[in-house]
């Protein structure tokens, strides 16, 4: 039966305040694990997320880590082939150009955690962020980041657990937490991915065009020549 002394059988909220136990480790307090939820495609979040609205626990703390492919809505770095790069010089301001949505992160990342503290808090999909970043002027993929620190689940594609370099990226620690794999039996795929590298035919011929003339002109001999030399077998 219902325990008599915990409070949640009394009908009252165990605890106003949302981050009861969340993990501000303070030696007297248990820290909470989070969830790291990896699926395999952008398109099964949406759908998990949408499942998730459905139970009880839709008030969960929750963020979805995605590429900037889907979350950046700054009108001319997301039309751009190279949105990453693009991004990372507006935020380095080397055109003495910034991003407005950037600095208004705080507008979209407060938002979600002030619905949280009035159990208003609903599970979104990266479609519902996006439209709110837009309303707000507000950037969704950096507000998605930022949100993971209050998280108690974290929705992202298997490779950002991965591969070592995105973890690095997202600040990802998945150290005593909990990860959930979707469809696991596609993970030697995205391990195998996440190692492999593509380059075609004529970035190989630019690539020892580029070496030569580094070979030529004596810089940095001894490790330009080895370099040609796969090149050339590869050629």
């Amino acid at each position: 039966g219902p325990c008599t002394e915990c409070s949640c059988s009394s009908g009252k909220e165990p605890d106003k305040d949302p981050s009861h136990t969340k993990k501000k480790d303070n030696g007297d307090r248990l820290s909470v694990p989070q969830i790291f939820f990896g699926t395999r495609t952008h398109k099964q979040i949406t759908q998990i997320s949408r499942e998730l609205k459905r139970t009880v626990y839709s008030y969960v703390p929750m963020t979805i880590l995605s590429s900037r492919d889907y979350t950046c809505i700054h009108p001319v770095v997301s039309n751009s082939s190279n949105r990453n790069e693009m991004c990372v010089e507006l935020l380095e301001g080397k055109q003495g150009k910034s991003c407005s949505y950037y600095h208004g992160v705080h507008k979209l990342s407060e938002h979600h955690a002030l619905q949280s503290a009035h159990r208003v808090y609903q599970a979104w999909d990266i479609e519902d962020l996006v439209s709110l970043g837009r309303k707000l002027r507000a950037c969704p993929y950096f507000a998605a980041r930022e949100l993971m620190v209050g998280a108690d689940i974290v929705f992202c594609p298997y490779n950002y657990l991965l591969d070592p370099q995105i973890r690095e990226s997202m600040d990802i620690k998945l150290k005593d937490q909990v990860v959930i794999l979707d469809e696991a039996h596609n993970i030697e795929d995205c391990a195998r991915e996440s190692v492999s590298y593509g380059v075609t035919e004529s970035q190989l011929r630019a690539a020892r065009e580029e070496l030569d003339f580094m070979v030529s002109n004596n810089i940095r001999q001894k490790h330009h020549e080895p370099l040609r030399a796969v090149c050339c077998s590869l050629i």
